[in-house]
């Protein structure tokens, strides 16, 4: 291996079903180095880091790490951890009913003479451990007891004391406020300064700039480039995470199309401060009748959080919400259905369709239970809706009668979005109604949204397609690292241009 470098990975292939996840994949880690995994929903992150820590085996490519001879090939977590690689994850995986002690020792605590555990020892041990990452807490104390952000150390003290040669953190300050995160960037660079080699894998753009030393970015499961800091504004990050040249960016222009003139309309919706600690930071919105409004910002940057809050599918901490003129006052999804909302969730086989049900029980479900679950929907009236919806649709299924999971990915997202449509709301929230479908049942779908918004409906609107925004939103609305950074109205705006304000017009 070359000289500091702790990690190579060079051509790594895996394969799911029908999915090539990763494709001759390269990455190359040096000691005492801070070294970013960047890339949107499947770029590949997350398989190439279970690649390297044994939870899947690769199809091919070979990986090396410092003081091994031979090709390594991790077979478990465990074995990694043995090779001197050692994971936090995100959902800390950690035990919160025993002690901080037992945590950092579990699997490995010191014995007496004749097997017993040495607690005396254990607990010294476990003060040690956390003076490296700056703690100094009741290590007998149940960890649960302590706040997510000392449970994080926890996890990384424990990691480090079985003296990894890298450090994997995956999403590491996705949980914590912006003090957390800054006592977490000391450790990390105490870490480095001590020869720790730190994969750091996260969305957010300024925590990149400020803590990283290099940049790999993948797409598709493909090796896009490593790049040192210095050599990348964050404007071309975004451009490579997008798969999209800058040059090519700068000559492209949205195509001239009228869009209806939403200036004088009324406002639906206004949320003045709205926020809850650790999903978005308080933000403002003021929605008009009939617009049509994106939301746009990177994987992670608080797009479906926000559209949450104003759904009440998450509670807001703090602020208020008007709804056609009146405080909202909603507890649960079901008031704000109730009250002409609608929301279509990002992700659409944990949240949006039931599986076992057929098409017609998925279609009717949410017009049912805004109407009552004592007040059942006359069969009559469910087939002639369902008819209606799937004909409006284009829904390709054999019957109404047929089991959702049997359609394809885009016939049950259209099926999702009839589900909303029959209720008939006045404020239509849509995340990603496109991703993972194929290209007509996306221009259909975009067809749809700038028809209903012409029939007066509103529509909140959630792509990681710029393109695709562009050519059906009114007005823009900026995200980045869980705040909301600006808005940018819809005239001859070009792709470049919103990329640039994502990265914070940098």
């Amino acid at each position: 291996m070359e000289n500091n470098v702790v990690l190579t990975m060079r051509g790594i292939d895996k394969i799911f079903p029908g999915v090539q996840a990763l494709n001759k994949v390269d990455f190359t880690l040096k000691k005492g180095e801070v070294h970013a995994l960047m890339g949107e929903n499947g770029a590949g992150k997350s398989t190439l880091i279970k690649v390297l820590t044994g939870v899947y085996q690769k199809e091919g490519g070979e990986i090396h790490i410092e003081g091994i001879s031979h090709p390594l090939t991790n077979r478990s977590p465990e074995e990694a951890q043995k090779n001197g690689i050692s994971t936090v994850y995100q959902e800390i995986n950690l035990c919160p009913n025993i002690s901080v002690a037992e945590n950092i020792f579990v699997a490995r605590q010191p014995r007496t003479r004749i097997g017993a555990v040495n607690w005396k020892k254990m607990n010294k041990d476990a003060e040690k451990a956390l003076k490296k990452v700056g703690l100094d807490i009741n290590v007998t104390k149940p960890l649960g007891e302590y706040s997510v952000a000392i449970q994080q150390m926890v996890a990384i003290a424990r990691a480090i004391d079985v003296q990894c040669k890298v450090l994997i953190l995956d999403e590491p300050t996705s949980s914590l406020d912006d003090s957390e995160v800054k006592k977490l960037f000391d450790v990390m660079n105490n870490l480095k300064a001590s020869g720790v080699a730190i994969i750091f894998v996260t969305h957010f753009l300024e925590q990149v700039y400020e803590v990283c030393d290099a940049i790999t970015v993948l797409r598709n499961g493909e090796f896009v480039g490593e790049y040192r800091i210095a050599e990348l504004p964050r404007v071309q990050l975004v451009a490579k995470m997008l798969g999209h040249d800058v040059d090519d960016l700068s000559s492209l222009r949205k195509t001239s199309k009228e869009k209806n003139n939403i200036q004088n309309k009324d406002s639906i919706l206004k949320a003045t401060q709205l926020g809850k600690a650790g999903s978005i930071k308080p933000f403002d919105i003021e929605i008009k009748r009939g617009e049509v409004i994106g939301l746009t910002g990177l994987l992670g940057s608080g797009r479906s959080e926000l559209a949450r809050l104003l759904f009440c599918a998450d509670k807001p901490e703090q602020g208020d919400i008007v709804f056609k003129a009146e405080n909202l006052n909603a507890h649960a999804p079901i008031d704000s259905i109730k009250k002409g909302m609608a929301f279509l969730p990002e992700d659409r086989k944990e949240e949006g369709i039931i599986a076992d049900l057929s098409v017609r029980e998925n279609l009717m479900i949410a017009l049912q239970a805004r109407t009552g679950m004592f007040k059942l929907l006359p069969m009559s009236k469910q087939n002639e809706l369902t008819e209606k919806f799937i004909k409006m649709l284009k829904i390709k299924t054999a019957s109404p009668e047929t089991l959702i999971k049997q359609l394809s990915g885009g016939n049950q997202q259209k099926v999702i979005l009839g589900r909303w449509l029959i209720t008939n709301p006045e404020f239509l929230i849509l995340d990603e109604p496109t991703r993972g479908i194929d290209v007509g049942t996306k221009t259909e779908i975009q067809k749809l949204i700038v028809n209903l918004a012409e029939e007066g409906m509103t529509i909140m609107f959630i792509s990681s397609e710029i393109e695709e925004m562009l050519r059906t939103v009114n007005r823009l609305c900026v995200l980045c690292d869980r705040q909301k950074i600006g808005e940018l109205k819809n005239d001859n705006l070009s792709q470049h241009d919103v990329m640039t304000a994502i990265a914070g017009g940098v």
